[in-house]
């Protein structure tokens, strides 16, 4: 009953880890994306200044501003992305292709134990 305790105590601290790597992941996506927003307005204002020179560059300064915005925030969603998966290796989460492979075996084995159940069963009536 200890064991199962302790093991159970485990567990809780295992997901309360992973939920604040979580969380923190998804605050560092939000810091970004306030980050991206800023710089996306001061780019438009300067974007702005360029339209009395010329609207045709202010169009192009413009694409390529919110193109650079669009790749930042690419940049650092895959970071977190790829931090936060780290992080949950450390702390032994299993993969998405880990529970898979794990709930396939499991289901061989429970059809084994249910062949192996179902052969016995045979023979008796016979």
């Amino acid at each position: 009953m200890g064991k199962k305790a302790s093991g159970e105590g485990v567990d809780k601290e295992l997901r309360e880890s992973a939920q604040k790597i979580w969380l923190a992941g998804l605050g560092a996506l939000a810091v970004a994306e306030e980050e991206g927003s800023k710089l996306f307005n001061r780019l438009v204002d300067r974007g702005r200044d360029w339209e009395e020179q010329g609207k045709e560059r202010a169009q192009e300064q413009a694409k390529r501003a919110r193109s650079r915005v669009e790749k930042a925030f690419d940049d650092v969603q895959d970071k977190v992305d790829q931090q936060v998966t780290e992080a949950m290796k450390r702390l032994g989460v299993p993969s998405r292709d880990e529970i898979r492979e794990l709930t396939r075996k499991v289901e061989e084995l429970n059809a084994k134990i249910e062949a192996l159940h179902g052969k016995p069963k045979a023979k008796a009536k016979a």
